[in-house]
């Protein structure tokens, strides 16, 4: 009989039988237990096979009893776990050999994997003896002769035992009592070299407060192994029980760091594995790591230099040593931080840090930083929002980096680019990336940012002529617009002289060359004498221009700079929203801008501060419908969608700040009625105590609250908010936010404007028609028509105000009675007019005004 044991491929599982020996007599029974060493016993589902046929599937018992034994139960045996919450996941164990004898004496030995150097007992049975009788044991044929190193066999009247030490592979061995028949022989399998320890962690940092369970297991996997751990030197004396908690002869949990170690021994004497691989384990600490990017900036350029910082927070300790990923950066002696000169593409990737006070004690791994650096050196991209400046005017120059990137001062240069960058006497410098000349030539510019200034490449020249023509100025009122509002605009010629006709335009968004085509507003065809028009029933936002033109042939002015009014209600298509969802960002700070709606291409702008229009590709990268930013020291301004199909979305403000302290109010007009909440933000991790909140300057809140909340905001809430808190950081300090306005829409009417409109028009209609039929037919040159003629020509030598309803020219009646015209049929006498003041052909005249009420008779 030969009994070989197999190691299986299992990640420790372990199938052992009991009893434990290898060879039993018919009759008897054994049990198969099959340890999945890992999680709970209920996790599993477990498979026992024989001979590679199955003999229970899937069952939720780990233990498989196999009674009364037969020869036909000899074999070799295999279990399998399976995960229940992962079928997929399957553990494979150790295979036994199993052998079922019907002779009267046997020949055990432990079910085990046996190794050269390692005792063995050898165990003599007989099935029915009642008195003892002598056994002996034989090697390879010969006696084994009992001496000090070969005990006394005798332990039972049918059962004698014997140790051995195994020196080699191969040896036959069997066994008799006095005159009875033999054993079978057994050949034990030796393996030839000393097993070695497998040492495990669930986790190599120890999280504050915690633990880590480490486990140690012999491979492959065998029965009978007690455990011994060590921390710091091999040679060190076992761990203590008040060093660890012992989960079981294979586990321990330790909440100390260190160097651990771990080997297996079994029997007596003692029979020791080699020494596991040692695994280190670390005690987190709870200062944190941050790491930091110097200058702060997305995307870096091939030559540029940066600085990666790691700076732990909380704590005075001053001896920490540093570790780094990437790892080229943990060279001895780590440093705080690492000046990166002339970088190239091997230096993108993600960094991070953390602190170390000793070998075995370090904070958590900072948050990472990615860095990205371009292999090319950038070109700046120059335009100009014309190439002729008008007399007495000025034209704007924009200098932005492709692809958009943060941290660019710009320099411009007139003529050649070898000349010296412009002054502040050269040009009006509006930003940092427009400027606004007044000169004739040839400009250039480029970008530069960084110590040493790192350059981009010149922009394509730029050539601005200078001309005589007049340049037209536009001026728009309100710049926001309310429910029921109209827009008033205002044109004028600078350096103004008379004789003017004015032109009026709206801005229609160019996507595919990032522009503005302009259409002339309805009614507008031969232009207006007034300088003035009024625009009613917008309700999005929208771009207008203007120009004048005088003389026959035509002299015009230059086109106006384009003025917007801006609508904050994003409850229209299309819309804009703002992650995170808050006027005040601090510098820096990453923004995202969404357009949704109708349309598969879109285009953010801006119009700043200082007045200038700028897109996306300016400040940001445009990716779809989103604009991504990191906000800059040029932030503040107005924020709204262009599609492509001509729409404008929602505006919103956005500032950035430089302080500590923002206030965090919502960034769209809230309706009446709604629950509006108002925080305080800190821009570090720090919590706030207490904290104040200010209306138009009024403290409305003192207390610990840190938010300031109205259930059921109503008109009277609207105002101009900041917050002040205080704060723990060394001492208490206290920093107060800027101000921003918040906007409440009031509740909407429960009638549509179009119902309301032609409610009025109607009225209108009914009390003007028997005017007018009294009109027609009276006599006296004294009529009604007359004194209108002559309003006419009188209100026609006067500014009057051009009216027009982009929603329904039915309003033009209503918006001319309005204004308080002198003849109250003045609108309703112009046939084909649109408003007050067209210059309208001859024939295009009022019609009933020149009816001679006699010729009706005739």
């Amino acid at each position: 009989l030969n009994i070989l044991l197999y190691c299986g491929c299992a990640q420790d599982s372990l199938l052992t039988i009991e009893p434990i020996w290898s060879t039993l007599f018919t009759r008897e029974s054994v049990t198969l237990i099959c340890d999945m060493r890992e999680g709970e016993d209920t996790d599993w589902f477990y498979t026992f096979r024989k001979d590679g046929q199955v003999l229970i599937q899937y069952s939720t018992h780990k233990n498989y009893t196999l009674q009364p034994l037969a020869t036909g139960n000899s074999g070799e045996y295999q279990c399998f776990g399976h995960l229940k919450s992962s079928t997929s996941f399957r553990k494979e164990s150790n295979k036994v050999s199993l052998t079922v004898s019907d002779k009267d004496v046997i020949l055990e030995s432990a079910a085990s994997t046996l190794y050269e150097g390692e005792s063995v007992t050898l165990r003599c049975r007989h099935r029915t003896q009642t008195e003892e009788k002598n056994a002996t044991f034989y090697k390879d044929g010969s006696l084994i002769e009992m001496d000090t190193n070969h005990q006394s066999p005798i332990i039972s009247t049918n059962t004698a035992e014997m140790t051995t030490e195994l020196l080699s592979d191969g040896s036959s061995y069997m066994c008799k009592f006095d005159e009875d028949e033999e054993s079978e022989p057994i050949k034990l399998k030796v393996e030839p070299h000393r097993p070695k320890a497998e040492l495990r962690a669930d986790r190599r940092d120890i999280p504050a407060g915690g633990s880590v369970t480490l486990t140690c297991s012999v491979k492959p996997s065998s029965s009978g192994w007690k455990y011994f751990w060590y921390r710091g030197e091999k040679t060190s004396e076992p761990l203590p029980t008040h060093d660890a908690v012992f989960l079981s002869d294979g586990q321990i949990r330790v909440s100390q760091g260190g160097l651990y170690w771990c080997r297996g021994g079994r029997g007596d004497p003692v029979y020791y594995t080699e020494y596991s691989h040692s695994i280190r384990i670390n005690k987190m600490i709870p200062n944190r790591a941050i790491v930091t990017l110097q200058p702060n900036w997305p995307q870096i350029f091939s030559g540029e230099t940066f600085t990666v910082r790691c700076e732990i927070e909380g704590g005075g300790y001053t001896k920490w040593t540093y570790e780094w990923t990437p790892a080229k950066l943990n060279t001895p002696p780590t440093y705080s931080e690492y000046r990166i000169s002339r970088a190239t593409e091997s230096h993108s990737g993600d960094y991070r840090c953390k602190g170390r006070r000793d070998s075995y004690s370090s904070t958590e791994w900072s948050d990472v930083i990615t860095v990205t650096v371009l292999s090319h050196r950038p070109k700046a991209e120059l335009r100009a929002d014309r190439r002729a400046i008008p007399a007495g005017g000025s034209v704007t120059l924009t200098c932005s980096v492709k692809p958009s990137s943060s941290g660019w001062k710009y320099f411009w240069y007139r003529g050649e680019k070898t000349s010296e960058p412009l002054t502040t006497q050269d040009a009006v410098f509006l930003s940092d990336g427009q400027i606004r000349v007044s000169q004739g030539g040839l400009y250039w510019c480029r970008g530069g940012r960084g110590d040493p200034v790192y350059y981009t490449e010149y922009s394509d020249a730029v050539g601005i002529n200078k001309t005589n023509i007049p340049l037209a100025v536009l001026t728009v009122s309100p710049s926001w617009l309310s429910p029921a509002d109209s827009v008033t605009l205002n044109c004028s010629v600078k350096d103004p002289s008379a004789g003017w006709t004015f032109y009026w335009y709206k801005a229609v968004p160019k996507l595919a060359d990032n522009s503005y085509s302009y259409e002339l507003l309805p009614g507008n065809s031969s232009g207006t004498e007034q300088d003035s028009y009024i625009v009613h029933g917008q309700t999005h936002t929208a771009g207008y221009k203007c120009r004048a033109g005088r003389g026959a042939p035509v002299y015009y002015t230059q086109y106006s700079e384009p003025e917007f009014i801006w609508s904050g209600d994003f409850h229209l298509a299309p819309s804009l929203t703002v992650s995170p969802d808050r006027v005040q960002h601090f510098i820096n700070d990453s923004v995202t801008l969404s357009c949704e709606g109708n349309s598969t291409k879109w285009r953010i702008s801006r119009f700043s501060k200082s007045g200038n229009l700028t897109d996306c590709s300016s400040w940001g990268t445009m990716t779809g419908s989103t604009c991504n930013t990191h906000l800059s020291q040029y932030i503040d301004g107005v924020y709204w969608c262009e599609s492509e199909t001509g729409q404008f979305s929602n505006a919103v403000n956005i500032t950035g700040q430089y302080d500590d302290m923002i206030l965090v109010s919502p960034v769209h007009p809230v309706a009446e009625g709604d629950y509006v909440t108002l925080g305080c933000k800190l821009r570090t991790e720090n919590v706030l105590s207490n904290v104040d909140f200010y209306k138009n300057g009024q403290l409305i809140q003192n207390d610990t609250r840190r938010e300031l909340t109205i259930p059921a905001v109503s008109k009277s809430d609207e105002g101009f908010y900041k917050c002040e808190g205080k704060y723990s950081l060394q001492g208490w300090r206290s920093r107060t936010s800027p101000e921003s306005w918040m906007s409440v829409k009031s509740s909407s009417s429960p009638y549509p404007p179009f119902q309301i409109v032609g409610l009025v028009i109607g009225i209108l209609l009914i009390v003007l028609l028997p005017l007018l039929l009294l009109c027609w037919y009276k006599k006296s040159k004294d009529t009604c028509c007359h004194r209108l003629i002559q309003s006419q020509r009188t209100n026609q030598s006067s500014a009057t105000v051009q009216t027009v309803n982009q929603d329904e020219n039915q309003q033009q009646v209503y918006s001319s009675l309005l204004h308080g015209d002198v003849c109250v049929y003045e609108t309703i006498c112009s046939s084909g007019n649109t408003g007050r003041g067209l210059r309208d052909d001859p024939a295009e005249s009022s019609d009933y005004c020149n009816v001679n009420p006699d010729s009706t008779t005739g």
